[in-house]
Protein backbone atom coordinates (compact mmCIF):
# COMPACT_ATOMS: atom_id res chain seq x y z
CA UNK A 1 0.00 0.00 0.00
CA UNK A 2 1.45 3.49 -0.83
CA UNK A 3 2.86 5.75 1.62
CA UNK A 4 0.25 8.97 2.72
CA UNK A 5 2.25 10.69 4.69
CA UNK A 6 5.98 10.59 5.09
CA UNK A 7 7.74 12.74 7.76
CA UNK A 8 11.56 12.64 7.75
CA UNK A 9 13.75 14.00 10.83
CA UNK A 10 11.13 16.78 11.27
CA UNK A 11 11.85 19.59 14.05
CA UNK A 12 10.03 22.42 15.26
CA UNK A 13 11.51 25.33 17.19
CA UNK A 14 9.76 28.22 18.82
CA UNK A 15 11.76 31.49 19.72
CA UNK A 16 10.70 32.86 23.12
CA UNK A 17 12.67 35.91 24.08
CA UNK A 18 16.42 34.81 23.84
CA UNK A 19 15.52 31.20 24.06
CA UNK A 20 15.26 28.28 21.63
CA UNK A 21 12.01 25.99 22.52
CA UNK A 22 12.12 22.94 20.90
CA UNK A 23 8.68 20.94 20.11
CA UNK A 24 9.59 18.29 18.04
CA UNK A 25 13.18 16.36 18.01
CA UNK A 26 13.56 14.42 14.52
CA UNK A 27 10.36 12.87 14.02
CA UNK A 28 10.48 10.04 11.63
CA UNK A 29 6.99 8.58 10.45
CA UNK A 30 5.44 7.11 7.43
CA UNK A 31 1.46 6.51 7.28
CA UNK A 32 -0.37 4.22 5.06
CA UNK A 33 -2.65 5.36 2.86
CA UNK A 34 -6.32 4.53 4.90
CA UNK A 35 -4.83 4.28 8.00
CA UNK A 36 -6.86 5.84 10.95
CA UNK A 37 -3.87 7.09 13.46
CA UNK A 38 -4.54 8.66 16.92
CA UNK A 39 -1.84 10.38 18.42
CA UNK A 40 -1.99 10.34 21.92
CA UNK A 41 0.59 11.77 24.48
CA UNK A 42 -0.02 14.54 27.66
CA UNK A 43 -0.09 18.19 27.04
CA UNK A 44 2.75 20.09 25.86
CA UNK A 45 4.07 16.62 23.83
CA UNK A 46 3.96 18.15 20.18
CA UNK A 47 1.06 15.79 19.07
CA UNK A 48 -0.80 19.09 18.32
CA UNK A 49 2.38 20.85 16.30
CA UNK A 50 3.03 17.98 14.39
CA UNK A 51 -0.69 17.61 13.19
CA UNK A 52 -0.60 21.23 12.30
CA UNK A 53 2.22 20.49 10.30
CA UNK A 54 1.26 17.63 8.43
CA UNK A 55 -1.53 19.84 7.86
CA UNK A 56 0.14 22.82 6.31
CA UNK A 57 -0.76 24.83 8.84
CA UNK A 58 2.88 25.69 9.70
CA UNK A 59 6.46 25.14 8.37
CA UNK A 60 9.02 22.90 10.25
CA UNK A 61 12.18 24.03 11.64
CA UNK A 62 13.72 21.43 9.97
CA UNK A 63 13.04 17.65 7.91
CA UNK A 64 10.60 17.19 5.77
CA UNK A 65 7.28 16.73 4.89
CA UNK A 66 5.75 14.86 2.16
CA UNK A 67 1.67 14.20 1.60
CA UNK A 68 1.14 11.69 -1.57
CA UNK A 69 4.51 12.26 -2.53
CA UNK A 70 4.66 15.81 -2.55
CA UNK A 71 7.14 17.75 -0.36
CA UNK A 72 5.19 20.42 1.59
CA UNK A 73 8.88 22.35 2.32
CA UNK A 74 9.46 24.33 -0.51
CA UNK A 75 6.09 25.68 -0.60
CA UNK A 76 5.20 29.21 0.33
CA UNK A 77 2.14 30.65 2.07
CA UNK A 78 0.42 30.90 -0.90
CA UNK A 79 1.12 27.60 -2.80
CA UNK A 80 0.48 25.86 0.45
CA UNK A 81 -2.99 27.61 1.46
CA UNK A 82 -3.98 26.41 -2.02
CA UNK A 83 -2.81 22.59 -1.39
CA UNK A 84 -4.13 22.35 1.81
CA UNK A 85 -7.85 23.21 0.33
CA UNK A 86 -7.54 20.84 -2.25
CA UNK A 87 -5.96 17.44 -0.18
CA UNK A 88 -6.91 18.32 3.49
CA UNK A 89 -9.67 18.38 5.49
CA UNK A 90 -9.47 19.96 9.11
CA UNK A 91 -12.26 18.73 12.09
CA UNK A 92 -11.26 20.79 15.43
CA UNK A 93 -12.68 20.10 18.85
CA UNK A 94 -14.42 23.34 18.57
CA UNK A 95 -16.52 23.63 15.30
CA UNK A 96 -15.14 27.18 14.29
CA UNK A 97 -18.73 27.34 12.00
CA UNK A 98 -20.21 31.02 11.25
CA UNK A 99 -23.28 31.76 13.37
CA UNK A 100 -24.56 33.82 11.08
CA UNK A 101 -24.18 31.30 8.02
CA UNK A 102 -27.03 27.83 8.12
CA UNK A 103 -25.34 24.63 7.68
CA UNK A 104 -24.85 24.40 4.30
CA UNK A 105 -23.20 27.65 3.70
CA UNK A 106 -21.13 26.47 6.51
CA UNK A 107 -19.81 23.71 4.73
CA UNK A 108 -19.68 25.99 1.23
CA UNK A 109 -17.21 28.10 3.07
CA UNK A 110 -14.21 26.13 1.75
CA UNK A 111 -15.34 25.90 -2.04
CA UNK A 112 -15.35 29.69 -2.27
CA UNK A 113 -11.18 29.37 -3.05
CA UNK A 114 -11.90 26.67 -6.21
CA UNK A 115 -13.39 27.87 -9.27
CA UNK A 116 -16.78 25.72 -9.21
CA UNK A 117 -19.38 27.55 -10.09
CA UNK A 118 -22.14 28.39 -7.21
CA UNK A 119 -24.73 25.46 -8.54
CA UNK A 120 -21.75 22.99 -7.80
CA UNK A 121 -20.70 24.31 -4.82
CA UNK A 122 -24.28 24.03 -3.60
CA UNK A 123 -24.63 20.49 -4.80
CA UNK A 124 -21.00 19.37 -3.43
CA UNK A 125 -21.81 20.73 0.11
CA UNK A 126 -25.63 19.20 -0.04
CA UNK A 127 -23.87 15.75 -0.96
CA UNK A 128 -21.35 16.34 1.95
CA UNK A 129 -24.44 16.82 4.43
CA UNK A 130 -25.99 14.08 3.59
CA UNK A 131 -22.54 12.05 3.89
CA UNK A 132 -22.84 12.92 7.80
CA UNK A 133 -26.61 12.52 7.69
CA UNK A 134 -27.79 16.25 8.00
CA UNK A 135 -29.25 16.57 4.95
CA UNK A 136 -32.63 17.69 6.39
CA UNK A 137 -30.88 20.39 8.93
CA UNK A 138 -29.11 22.27 5.57
CA UNK A 139 -31.12 25.59 6.31
CA UNK A 140 -30.63 25.45 10.43
CA UNK A 141 -27.78 27.79 11.80
CA UNK A 142 -25.34 26.88 14.50
CA UNK A 143 -26.95 28.09 17.08
CA UNK A 144 -30.37 25.91 16.12
CA UNK A 145 -28.06 22.14 15.96
CA UNK A 146 -26.82 20.44 19.21
CA UNK A 147 -23.11 20.25 20.23
CA UNK A 148 -22.88 16.54 17.94
CA UNK A 149 -24.90 18.21 14.97
CA UNK A 150 -22.43 21.04 14.67
CA UNK A 151 -19.57 18.95 14.89
CA UNK A 152 -21.25 17.02 11.66
CA UNK A 153 -21.59 20.14 10.12
CA UNK A 154 -17.74 20.30 10.69
CA UNK A 155 -16.82 17.31 8.97
CA UNK A 156 -19.36 17.81 6.43
CA UNK A 157 -17.34 21.04 6.12
CA UNK A 158 -13.68 18.75 5.88
CA UNK A 159 -15.17 16.11 3.14
CA UNK A 160 -16.82 18.97 0.83
CA UNK A 161 -13.59 19.20 -0.93
CA UNK A 162 -13.00 15.15 -1.17
CA UNK A 163 -10.09 15.83 0.60
CA UNK A 164 -7.57 12.26 0.64
CA UNK A 165 -6.59 13.53 4.41
CA UNK A 166 -8.42 14.56 7.83
CA UNK A 167 -6.60 15.85 10.56
CA UNK A 168 -8.42 15.62 13.58
CA UNK A 169 -7.50 17.66 16.81
CA UNK A 170 -9.65 16.51 19.86
CA UNK A 171 -12.65 16.08 17.81
CA UNK A 172 -14.54 14.76 20.13
CA UNK A 173 -13.05 16.40 23.38
CA UNK A 174 -16.38 18.71 23.73
CA UNK A 175 -18.81 16.07 23.23
CA UNK A 176 -20.61 13.86 25.66
CA UNK A 177 -19.29 9.87 25.34
CA UNK A 178 -22.98 8.81 23.90
CA UNK A 179 -22.69 11.76 20.98
CA UNK A 180 -18.12 11.01 20.74
CA UNK A 181 -18.89 7.92 20.02
CA UNK A 182 -21.63 8.38 17.19
CA UNK A 183 -18.62 10.92 15.62
CA UNK A 184 -15.82 8.34 16.03
CA UNK A 185 -18.25 6.06 14.75
CA UNK A 186 -18.87 8.24 11.42
CA UNK A 187 -15.18 8.83 10.99
CA UNK A 188 -14.20 4.79 11.37
CA UNK A 189 -16.83 4.93 8.31
CA UNK A 190 -15.39 7.58 6.41
CA UNK A 191 -12.05 5.76 6.82
CA UNK A 192 -13.48 2.21 5.78
CA UNK A 193 -16.02 3.17 3.23
CA UNK A 194 -14.60 6.19 1.59
CA UNK A 195 -10.52 5.07 2.41
CA UNK A 196 -10.00 8.72 4.15
CA UNK A 197 -6.24 8.67 5.66
CA UNK A 198 -7.66 9.82 9.08
CA UNK A 199 -4.88 11.49 11.84
CA UNK A 200 -6.30 12.27 15.03
CA UNK A 201 -4.91 14.09 18.20
CA UNK A 202 -6.57 12.49 21.35
CA UNK A 203 -6.40 12.58 25.34
CA UNK A 204 -9.44 9.82 25.45
CA UNK A 205 -8.14 6.29 25.44
CA UNK A 206 -11.90 5.85 23.86
CA UNK A 207 -11.41 7.45 21.53
CA UNK A 208 -8.11 6.14 20.56
CA UNK A 209 -9.72 2.55 20.19
CA UNK A 210 -11.53 3.35 17.63
CA UNK A 211 -8.67 3.90 15.42
CA UNK A 212 -6.79 0.97 13.88
CA UNK A 213 -3.08 2.62 14.87
CA UNK A 214 -1.59 4.22 18.17
CA UNK A 215 0.89 6.24 18.45
CA UNK A 216 2.04 8.13 21.82
CA UNK A 217 4.22 11.52 21.99
CA UNK A 218 6.32 12.84 24.41
CA UNK A 219 8.69 15.70 24.66
CA UNK A 220 9.07 15.87 21.22
CA UNK A 221 9.20 12.20 20.39
CA UNK A 222 6.82 9.57 18.89
CA UNK A 223 6.90 6.23 20.69
CA UNK A 224 4.70 2.81 20.21
CA UNK A 225 2.35 1.63 22.89
CA UNK A 226 5.60 -0.31 24.52
CA UNK A 227 7.50 2.39 24.70
CA UNK A 228 9.66 1.92 21.79
CA UNK A 229 10.84 4.89 20.03
CA UNK A 230 9.47 5.24 16.31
Amino acid sequence: MAIAVQCQNVEKTYTKGKEVVPVLDGINLAIQEGDFLALMGPSGSGKTTLLNLIGGLDHPTGGDIEVNGRSLAGMNNRALARWRSENVGFIFQFYNLLPVLNAQRNVELPLLLTNLSRKQRQQNASTALQIVGLAERAKHKPGELSGGQQQRVAIARALVADPSLLVCDEPTGDLDRETADEILQLLQTLNRDQGKTIIMVTHDPRAADHASTTLHMDKGKLAKADGEVV
